[in-house]
């Protein structure tokens, strides 16, 4: 699931294109629709051609609300990246491309909007070259050009294409167990509570689970989710989401805390990062450094949707100049949840502007740092190159499934054996075994088969499963599951990847397994109203003439025969032969009857069980038959005698 953003210059028609492509106005705010103009943070979502459903973050435009702009802009997969054809490249046109680039949202798609409004088709390629030069060494500098009109629907459908394309190329969110939503909106409806919404990183939740809110340290629990005003089960990384909070009130939350499970994120106000220092060249005014960077400089800092004062200790030099990057520890006003490799803004306070940004690579040093030893900017490059367990996460991210002994001896890993235990232990890898709730000592795995993937790996392979198996049930709703090699091709993976899969899926209890049929949890075998009226009706003619029943063939011809398949499977009719059908009662009875017959008698005759249970010859042969197939009776020349007699 997709999140993207728009981003671009105040009035160039970002709610407008919204609206047209969405058939939702993200102007939620009363101020908003009298002014004409976006001041806080919209949301909507549009359905792309291939039918995936993407969230839309719809941000400000205007300078003085940049900063409501950076609480939505730093989770998206991709920018929709606006320019109105009559007017071209503006002031926050450059700031908001800027932004774009110290974020690393490097995916997007550029709409020149308003051509209905441009002079002739002349200036409108001019506009689009103006932008396709601005967009020269940015993150965007690859990014399609899509002329559109919001107001005609001119070039709608090709920007939907472009951007069903462009997402087409982005990696799905990993989920490392690590899940995190940043609250960018907190409110209340009545009859359900505390509502949050943002967008989900790093993991899932699921309803019911106990999560805190950072960096207050206040519990909560999952009382619903929603992605796109539909409920979930459970929420997947990637998705904007709708979090209904049971335990904390609206006055507790505010915008910028962090959603997560308890236990393992931890708020800092010291933060070491790699700074990018914006260059003198983007001359807009309102972003771009005209000086150099001196130490202890106050700036805004500004990460997911969170929004503090800070200030720069330079390492390693006295200035950082315009243009350069440089190690600096960043002393935060107030504690904020960071993780390595979050992504974060710098902006001068006043007069306010955007100066830089860059990558958390130690949320928590421990200390401040003496500036200028060598030995702490040689620890910054080594956490920057990567841990041991983050090269082991991206070695299995790019092989996949890979044998735990085989990583274990792999000389070009450093510190394998180290690295296996961490991302183990915080839940970033999961070991493929039915055993799920067990990690075993490293030692094991040195002998063991046991598979390793990440977490997102396995995320995305029950993502897929859950969609083929809940597709396969609508599809046939009276079969019990889906055949399990069907589900294997399917799934594209090799026998023995499978088999460890269905293991844990098993184990945890997302996929039931019954032989050679698999289905979800959920799905039950279930008539509609005129299956369920027809079944009734065979039904009670098996009760009116319990010994005399209607054949195969007449039952199904009353309900159809995987209707009869279904009352088979589940025990509703016995078959004793493939013509012959009771109800599971009357069968017990009669299986009692001839039993009681033999211990009292020595023996039953075909012609005796006829009289007995008052049926006809077709049905106690059939019945005697099946009790020899069983095991329950042998025949001696004309009798039947207990096998176990």
């Amino acid at each position: 699931m997709y999140v993207i953003g728009t981003a671009g210059h105040v009035d160039h028609g970002k709610s407008t294109l919204v609206h047209a492509l969405t058939g939702i106005d993200p102007d939620r705010l009363r101020e908003e629709k009298e002014r004409e103009m976006t001041i806080d943070l919209g949301f909507a979502w549009l359905t792309l051609p291939n039918g995936e459903s993407v969230g839309v973050v719809d941000v400000p435009g205007h300078r003085d609300f940049i900063e409501n702009m950076l609480a939505g802009v730093g989770g998206i997969d991709a920018a929709l990246f606006i320019v109105a054809a009559d007017e071209s490249v503006m002031p926050q046109t450059r700031e908001h491309l800027a932004i774009l680039d110290l974020l690393g949202v490097s995916s997007g798609v550029v709409a020149l909007t308003k051509i209905d409004l441009a002079e002739s088709p002349e200036w409108v390629e001019l506009v689009a070259a103006d932008v396709s030069e601005t967009l020269q060494g940015t993150v965007l500098e690859n990014a399609p050009i899509v002329p559109v009109s919001a107001r005609t629907g001119q070039g709608l459908d090709d920007l939907m294409q472009a951007l069903q394309d462009v997402l087409s190329q982005v990696e799905p969110r990993r989920d490392l167990g690590r899940p995190r939503l940043p609250i960018d909106r907190v409110f209340t409806i009545s009859g359900f509570g505390t509502v949050v919404t943002g967008t989900l990183i790093d993991g899932r939740f699921e309803i019911g689970q106990e999560v805190e809110i950072l960096p207050r340290g206040l519990k909560a629990r999952v009382r619903g989710l929603q992605t796109h005003k539909k409920k979930v089960e459970r929420a997947v990384p990637g998705s904007r989401l709708a979090m209904n909070l049971s335990g904390v009130n609206k006055a507790d939350l505010k915008r910028g805390d962090v959603v997560t499970i308890p236990g393992w994120l931890h708020p800092t106000v010291l933060v070491d990062v790699r700074l990018r220092y914006l260059p003198e060249t983007l001359r807009s005014g309102m972003g771009g450094a005209p000086r150099p960077l001196r130490h202890n400089a106050q700036v805004k800092f500004f990460s997911g949707a969170a929004e503090t004062l800070a200030r720069v200790r330079l390492l390693g030099r006295d200035t950082l100049p315009p243009g350069e990057s440089g190690w600096v520890q960043l002393q935060l006003q107030e504690p904020v949840p960071l993780v390595k490799g979050d992504r974060f803004i710098v902006r001068r306070p006043s007069p306010p502007a955007t100066i830089g940004g860059g990558v958390v690579v130690d949320p928590h040093p421990g200390r401040k740092h003496r500036r200028f030893r060598p030995e702490v900017l040689a620890r910054l490059e080594t956490l920057a190159q990567g841990t041991p367990a983050e090269i082991l996460l991206q070695t299995l991210e790019r092989r996949g499934p890979v044998p735990a002994r085989q990583l274990l001896g792999d000389e070009s890993l450093r510190d394998v054996a180290g690295a296996l235990e961490e991302v183990l232990t915080g839940g970033q890898a999961v070991l493929l075994h039915d055993r799920p709730e067990e990690t075993p000592p490293v030692a094991e795995l040195r002998t063991a088969g046991t598979l390793l993937v990440t977490r997102s790996w396995w995320g995305r392979v029950l993502e897929k499963a859950d969609a083929v198996l809940a597709a396969y049930h609508a599809e046939f709703p009276l079969r019990e599951g889906m055949p399990r090699e069907a589900l294997r091709s399917r799934l594209r993976l090799d026998a023995k990847t499978f088999n460890a899969v269905m293991s844990r899926a098993v184990a945890e209890g997302r996929i039931v397994e019954a032989g050679a049929i698999v289905r979800l949890p959920s799905h039950a075998v279930r008539f509609n109203q005129e299956q369920q009226r027809r079944v009734d009706a065979l039904l009670e003619r098996f009760r009116r003439q319990p010994y005399v029943t209607p054949s195969f063939k007449e039952s199904v011809a009353a309900v159809g025969e995987e209707v009869l398949g279904v009352l088979l499977n589940r025990g509703d009719l016995v078959a004793v032969s493939a013509d012959v059908l009771f109800l599971p009662e009357t069968y017990e009875e009669m299986v009692a009857r001839v039993r009681q017959h033999i211990e009292r008698e020595g023996s039953i005759t075909l012609a005796q069980a006829r009289d007995m249970l008052g049926t006809s010859r077709k049905y106690a042969q059939a019945l005697l038959e099946h009790l020899d197939e069983i095991g329950v009776t042998k025949r001696i020349e004309n009798e039947r005698v207990l096998a176990n007699g």
